[in-house]
C-alpha cells in the first residue's frame, strides 16, 4: 500500500485557513495511532457523516467565507478554491465514506441531515466467509438438490446428468468471473446485479434486466414455497391434505389443488414475517444454512455407510414393473395364514374377489411373478453400470427394470394406478431447465457489498469458491446417487416405490428424517430470503425513476421497508403458486436468471473491448472471450431448456427496453452502451472518410439555417417541419443559427438559443443536431456554419435557408446581400441549396393532403435534385397521396414530342412514377410590360443608391450612429449584417459649420431636381431586359399550369458574377415566383444525385 504523509506547513495564519476548509489537518500515515490533538472533527454535515453528492465543496459553504483569508501558500489558486476543494479536504471526505447497507437508500440519493443525526452508520466488518461464501452457498443449494436431483440422475443417466451439471455450473462460473470484474471496478452499493448492469449498460438495459432479475427472484420464492409444501404434504404430514382423489386417476389434480391452498397460506405467512421485520429473517439465516449443510453431510455419510451396510429399502416388482409400495402390505401374491394359503392384498388389487382357483385376474399379473429387489444396493454393488445412460420416459409410462424377466402382455387399464409411472414426459432439454435454478444464487455476495470490509477482495474469492464448492457437491452427488440407488428408485420422483419416502432420504444416515426436516427448513428459509430480496430490488429500480409506472413502488414504511413492492411481489409469487408444479415453475425462473447472467457477461465484454479509461477492475483473471463464451452459454441454455419461455422472456425484456427508450430515460451513468455507440460512430466515420458516397447512396444531408427573433425564439418553425418531412428521420440534419456579438459576452445567449432550437426540434420531431455560433457579423457566422458543420464523412451536402421577406421595403441593402452571399458560398462549396418561399404556408406534420400535385419545373439539369426531392417528400404521410408532375420547357428548335418520350423513358428507368409534360415557349417580342418592369427595377436601384449616399453624410452625427446601431441589433438574420464601413466613433465627430460647408449643402439641394430628371431619363440595360423577359414568360407558364399545385419545385438561377447586379437578381427571383403559394427553389451541388442503375 502506498505510504502517504501530509505535513502541515507552520504559518501564523494556520488557524484561519484551516477553518476556511472546515477541517483540521489529518495525518494519513497508516500507523494505527491516535492523535487526540488533531482529529477530523468537522465534516460536510457537521456530524461525521459525509454526503456523497459531489466531491467538490458546496458553493453555499464557500459563499459564507468570502471575507476569510485564503491559504497564502495556495494564493495562485485562490480563484479556484471557491469551486474546487483542496486535496486535504477531498481525501478527508473519501476516508470517511461508508457503503450503504443492502436494502437502504440508493447510492445516488442524498442522505437527509436528520437521519445522519439520529444514527451513525456502523463501519462494515464482514469478511469473505460470512459475507460472501456462506450466503452464496445458502442461495445456491436449494430445493432441486433434495427433491429433483435423484430423479434427474435416473432419467438422464450419470453421463448426461454430469453434462447438465457442468453446463449450468460453467455458465454460472463464467458469469461469476464477469461479475467479479464489474464488482471490483469501483464501489458497488446496494442493488447488486441491477446496479452493476444498469451502470455498465445504461438505463434501458438496466431497467429491462433489473425487472427480469426481479421476476426471477419472485418466481424463485414461489418455487421454494412449492418445494416446501411438496415436502410437507408428501413426506411430513400427508394426512393434512384437504383434497382427495375420488378415483384412481384423480390423484394428480387433487395434489395440485392442495399445493395451491397450502402454498397460498404459506406465502401469506412469509409475507407477514417479511413485513414485520427483516431482522428476524436475517437472524434465522444461519439456522437455515445449518439445515442445508447437515442434510448434505448426511447424504455423504449414508453413501459411505452403504459400502458395508446398505439401508433396507426393498422394492416390489411385478415382472419388470415397479409397484406402488404403500397400496399393499406383503410383496407376494399369496400369504400363509398358519397352514392355509390365502390371497394377499396385492392379489385382491389385481383380481376379482372370489375363489383363488376360479378368480378372474389381470393378465399381466397372472403371467408374471412378484419379486423383491434392493432399492439401495450400496456403493460397492456395481449398480453404477445400469445407471450410466439415459432412460427418458413419456407421460404415463410405467417404470420398469430392464434386467428382470417379464412376459409382455397388456394388463387392465383400471390397474395402472398400482404401478409407478412417469407424471410428465422427460427429455434432456426439460431437465436442463429444471436443474438450472440449482446453480443460481451467485449474486448473494454482490448484493451484500455494503456490509463487506473489503468488497473488492471478498466478492470474487467468495463467489468463485462457493460455485466451485457447489459444483463439486453436485458432481459427487450425481455419481453417488448413480452408484448407490437402484435405477427404478431414481426415476421414481415422489418415492412411491419406497413407501412414500423422499428418495434422497433413503440414502441418508442416520435417518431419512434428517433430510426431510432439513430440506423443509432450508426451502422455507430460501423462500423467505427471496421474498425479502425481491421487493428491495424492485424498490431500487423504482427509485432510479427510469420506469415511470413503477414510481409508486419506491415508497415504503418510514424505516425504508418496501411495503408496496412487497405487496406486488406477493401477487406475482401467487401466480407461481397457482401453477402448483415445481417442474413448470423452475424453467420460468431459469429464463429470467439466464437473461440477467447474459447481460452481466455482455456488460463485462463491452467494457473490456471498449477499454474505457474508468475500466480498471482489481480482479485480473477475466477476458472478453470468457464473457462472450458465458453469454453464448446463457443464450444456448435458454433455448435448450425451453425455447418458447426463452422467446417470452426476451420479449418481456425487449418491451421494457423499448418502453424506457420511448419514455426517454435521461440518465447518464457513464454506461458501456454509450461508449459502444461512440466507438461505433468513430469506426463508421473513419470508414466514411474513404471517399464520397456513391450516387445510389446519396441523400440530402441538411444544414437548416434558422432565424431567431429578439427573444431567441425560432421565427419560422415550418422550416423544421419541412426538414422533418423531407428526411423522415433518416440521414443527417444539422440545424444552425447565428447569434451576433462577442463570444465571451454572448455565451449565455448561445446556450439559450441552442435550448430553444432543441425544444423546437423535439416539437417538430426533427432528429438531428443543433449548432449555434457567435459571430460579429451574421454573414461571417453563416459562412462558418457552412464550412465547419459536421464531422468527417458526416457533413451536410445541402443547405436549407429561408427567403428574405420584406427586402424590397428595406432601405438597407444588407437585407438581401446576406442571402446572395450565402447562395454564392454554397455554390463555391459545391453544396446543394433549397430555399422554401412562403414557408409559413407549408403544411404541418398533422395535416394530410388527400389529393393534389407536386409540380417539378425542370428547366436546367441540376444532377437530379428536382427528381429526388418529390420522391423523398412522398415518403412522408403529409405528401403521400399527392401525384408528381414533371414539366420541362422546349424551345423552337426542340422536338417536343421526342422530348416527352425521352423524359418518360428516363423516369421509367429511374423507377419514379410521374406525369410528363413538355411546355413549348415560342420566341416572342419583349413586351412593354417587361420593359416597364425592368425600368422600374433599375430606377428603384438607382434611387436607393442615391438615398444611401445622402444618408452617409447624416451618419456622422453621433446620435444617429447610436440609433442606427440599435436598429441593426434588432434586425433579422438577413438584414442585420453590417456593411464593411468603418463607423466614426462618436467622441471624434466634429459638427462645426463653416462657410464652405454651408455652400456645399446648398449646391447639393439645388442638384436634387437634376438627379430626379436623370432618374426619369434612365434607359434599362439590355441584359436585364432579357432576363426579365425570361422571368416574366416562365412565371406566366408556371402560374397557368401549376396555380393549384400543393408544391412547386423550380430551378433556382445562379447569382450574377458581377456583384453590381445583386439587387436585380432578387427582383428576377420575385418575378419568377409571383402568384405561387408554395415554392421550393432548388439549386444543385454540381454532382449527380440520382441514377438509373441498380
Amino acid at each position: 500500500m502506498p505510504h502517504f504523509t501530509v505535513v502541515p506547513v507552520k504559518d501564523q495564519a494556520q488557524a484561519s485557513y484551516d477553518s476556511l476548509e472546515g477541517i483540521n489537518w489529518v495525518d494519513y500515515r497508516d500507523t494505527g495511532q491516535d492523535y487526540p490533538d488533531h482529529q477530523d472533527t468537522v465534516s460536510s454535515d457537521g456530524h461525521g457523516n459525509h454526503k456523497e453528492d459531489s466531491p467538490f465543496l458546496n458553493s453555499s459553504d464557500s459563499a459564507s467565507k468570502k471575507n476569510d483569508f485564503y491559504d497564502r501558500n495556495l494564493a495562485l489558486f485562490e480563484e479556484e478554491l471557491d469551486i474546487r476543494p483542496k486535496v486535504s479536504s477531498l481525501l478527508s471526505r473519501l476516508v470517511n465514506y461508508t457503503n450503504i447497507t443492502q436494502g437502504a437508500k440508493e447510492h445516488e440519493e442524498e442522505e437527509s441531515a436528520e437521519a445522519s443525526r439520529r444514527k451513525t452508520p456502523k463501519s462494515p466488518n464482514m469478511g469473505t466467509l460470512m459475507g460472501v461464501y456462506l450466503p452464496c452457498l445458502q442461495n445456491i443449494f436449494g430445493v432441486i438438490l433434495f427433491l429433483r436431483l435423484t430423479w434427474i440422475v435416473g432419467m438422464a443417466g450419470i453421463m448426461q446428468s454430469l453434462l447438465i451439471v457442468l453446463m449450468c455450473c460453467s455458465c454460472t462460473m463464467l458469469t461469476a468471473i464477469s461479475m467479479s470484474a464489474i464488482a471490483t471496478n469501483g464501489v458497488v452499493p446496494a442493488g447488486g446485479a441491477y446496479f452493476m448492469i444498469s451502470r455498465s449498460l445504461g438505463p434501458e438495459f438496466g431497467g429491462a434486466v433489473g425487472l427480469c432479475f426481479y421476476l426471477g427472484t419472485t418466481f424463485a420464492s414461489a418455487m421454494y414455497i412449492l418445494g416446501a409444501i411438496e415436502i410437507f404434504l408428501k413426506y411430513l404430514l400427508p394426512q393434512a391434505a384437504i383434497f382427495h382423489a375420488t378415483d384412481s386417476h384423480g390423484s394428480d389434480s387433487a395434489m395440485l389443488n392442495n399445493m395451491r391452498v397450502y402454498g397460498s397460506i404459506c406465502l401469506s405467512l412469509m409475507a407477514v414475517v417479511v413485513f414485520v421485520g427483516v431482522k428476524y429473517v436475517n437472524k434465522l439465516a444461519s439456522l437455515f444454512l445449518a439445515c442445508v449443510i447437515i442434510s448434505i453431510v448426511s447424504i455423504y455419510a449414508g453413501a459411505i455407510k452403504s459400502i458395508s451396510h446398505p439401508p433396507e429399502f426393498s422394492i416390489c416388482m411385478l415382472g419388470n414393473r415397479t409397484l406402488v409400495r404403500d397400496r399393499f402390505d406383503v410383496c407376494a401374491k399369496t400369504v400363509m395364514n398358519g397352514n392355509i394359503t390365502e390371497p394377499s392384498q396385492l392379489w385382491e388389487r389385481f383380481c376379482v374377489p372370489g375363489n383363488m382357483s376360479s378368480a378372474q385376474c389381470d393378465d399381466y399379473f397372472t403371467q408374471n411373478n412378484v419379486t423383491e429387489i434392493q432399492g439401495i444396493p450400496g456403493l460397492s454393488s456395481g449398480i453404477i453400470r445400469d445407471n450410466m445412460w439415459s432412460d427418458y420416459m413419456l407421460k404415463g409410462e410405467i417404470l420398469d427394470k430392464a434386467g428382470l424377466q417379464s412376459v409382455d402382455t397388456h394388463g387392465a387399464l383400471e390397474n395402472l394406478y398400482m404401478y409407478v409411472s412417469a407424471d410428465i414426459a422427460t427429455s434432456f432439454t426439460l431437465l436442463v431447465g429444471i436443474f438450472f435454478p440449482s446453480a443460481t444464487g451467485i449474486m448473494a455476495g454482490s448484493n451484500r457489498s455494503g456490509d463487506l470490509r473489503d468488497a473488492q477482495k471478498s466478492i470474487p474469492i467468495g463467489t468463485i469458491l462457493a460455485i466451485t464448492t457447489t459444483t463439486l457437491v453436485y458432481i459427487s452427488s450425481v455419481v453417488l446417487f448413480g452408484s448407490c440407488i437402484e435405477g427404478v428408485v431414481l426415476r421414481d420422483k415422489f418415492g412411491d416405490a419406497v413407501r412414500k419416502n423422499l428418495v434422497v432420504g433413503t440414502l441418508s444416515w442416520p435417518s431419512p428424517w434428517v433430510i426431510v426436516i432439513g430440506s423443509f427448513f432450508s426451502t422455507v428459509g430460501a423462500g423467505l430470503q427471496s421474498l425479502t430480496g425481491a421487493p428491495r430490488l424492485l424498490q431500487a429500480i423504482a427509485k432510479d425513476n427510469i420506469i415511470p409506472f413503477l414510481r409508486v413502488f419506491g415508497h415504503g414504511k418510514t424505516n425504508g421497508e418496501p411495503t408496496w413492492a412487497l405487496l406486488l411481489t406477493g401477487l406475482i409469487a401467487e401466480l407461481g403458486i397457482l401453477i402448483a408444479s415445481l417442474d413448470m415453475v423452475a424453467p420460468i425462473l431459469s429464463m429470467f436468471f439466464l437473461m440477467c447472467y447474459l447481460f452481466v457477461n455482455l456488460a463485462c465484454a463491452v467494457q473490456t473491448l471498449l477499454r474505457t479509461p474508468n475500466w480498471r477492475p482489481r480482479f485480473r483473471y477475466y477476458h472478453w472471450a470468457l464473457s462472450f463464451l458465458g453469454m453464448s452459454m446463457c443464450l444456448a441454455l435458454m433455448f435448450i431448456s425451453s425455447w418458447y419461455y426463452a422467446i417470452v422472456a426476451m420479449g418481456i425484456a425487449g418491451m421494457i427496453y423499448k418502453y424506457i427508450e420511448y419514455q426517454g430515460a435521461e440518465k447518464e451513468w457513464g454506461d458501456g452502451i454509450r461508449g459502444l455507440s461512440l466507438s461505433g460512430a468513430r469506426y463508421a466515420l473513419l470508414r466514411l472518410e474513404v471517399g464520397p458516397p456513391h450516387t445510389k447512396n446519396w441523400r440530402p444531408q441538411l444544414l437548416v439555417l434558422l432565424k431567431l427573433d429578439e427573444d431567441l425564439h425560432v421565427k419560422y418553425p415550418r422550416m423544421l417541419t419541412f426538414a422533418s418531412q423531407l428526411k423522415a428521420g433518416k440521414g443527417l440534419t444539422i440545424v444552425g443559427s447565428v447569434v451576433q456579438g462577442n463570444f465571451l459576452d454572448s455565451y449565455g445567449e448561445l446556450q439559450a438559443a441552442e435550448q430553444a432550437i432543441k425544444n423546437m426540434m423535439e416539437i417538430e420531431r426533427v432528429k438531428g443536431f443543433c449548432q449555434v455560433v457567435v459571430a460579429s457579423k451574421v454573414r461571417e457566422g453563416i459562412v462558418h456554419l457552412i464550412q465547419s458543420c459536421g464531422l468527417g464523412g458526416m457533413k451536410h451536402n445541402t443547405v436549407v435557408m429561408g427567403w428574405p421577406y420584406g427586402w424590397r421595403q428595406s432601405e438597407d441593402p444588407r437585407a438581401w446581400k446576406t442571402f446572395i452571399n450565402t447562395v454564392r458560398c454554397t455554390t463555391a462549396a459545391h453544396l446543394a441549396l433549397m430555399v422554401p418561399k412562403n414557408v409559413s404556408f407549408y403544411p404541418s406534420n398533422h395535416e394530410r393532403f388527400t389529393d393534389g400535385n407536386i409540380d417539378v419545373w425542370w428547366i436546367v439539369h441540376d444532377g437530379g435534385m428536382l427528381m429526388l426531392l418529390p420522391f423523398l417528400l412522398k415518403q412522408h404521410k403529409v405528401w403521400r397521396k399527392c401525384k408528381m408532375r414533371i414539366f420541362t420547357v422546349a424551345q423552337m428548335d426542340d422536338n417536343s414530342i421526342q422530348m416527352k418520350k425521352d423524359l418518360a423513358t428516363f423516369l421509367y428507368q429511374l423507377r419514379i412514377e410521374a406525369e410528363v409534360e413538355v411546355v413549348e415557349m415560342h420566341d416572342s417580342d419583349i413586351s412593354a410590360y417587361t420593359y416597364e418592369r425592368t425600368l422600374m427595377m433599375e430606377q428603384r436601384s438607382q434611387m436607393l443608391r442615391q438615398m444611401r449616399l445622402s444618408s452617409a453624410e447624416r451618419q456622422r452625427e453621433a446620435q444617429l450612429v447610436k440609433d442606427r446601431h440599435s436598429l441593426v441589433r434588432m434586425g433579422s438574420l438577413y438584414s442585420d449584417e453590417e456593411e464593411d464601413v468603418v463607423d466614426v466613433p462618436p467622441e471624434k465627430v466634429h459638427m462645426t459649420w463653416t462657410r464652405e460647408r454651408c455652400e456645399a449643402e446648398r449646391r447639393n439641394r439645388s442638384n436634387a431636381p437634376e438627379n430626379f430628371r436623370e432618374l426619369m431619363s434612365l434607359k434599362p440595360d439590355q441584359s436585364n431586359v432579357r432576363r426579365m423577359h425570361t422571368a416574366v414568360k416562365l412565371n406566366e407558364v408556371i402560374v397557368n399550369r401549376s396555380h393549384d399545385a400543393r408544391l412547386v419545385l423550380l430551378n433556382m438561377p445562379g447569382p450574377p458574377r458581377n456583384a453590381d447586379g445583386d439587387e436585380n437578381y432578387m427582383e428576377f427571383l420575385e418575378v419568377l415566383t409571383e402568384g405561387l403559394e408554395r415554392v421550393l427553389l432548388v439549386r444543385g451541388g454540381g454532382r449527380e444525385v440520382i441514377t438509373i442503375y441498380s
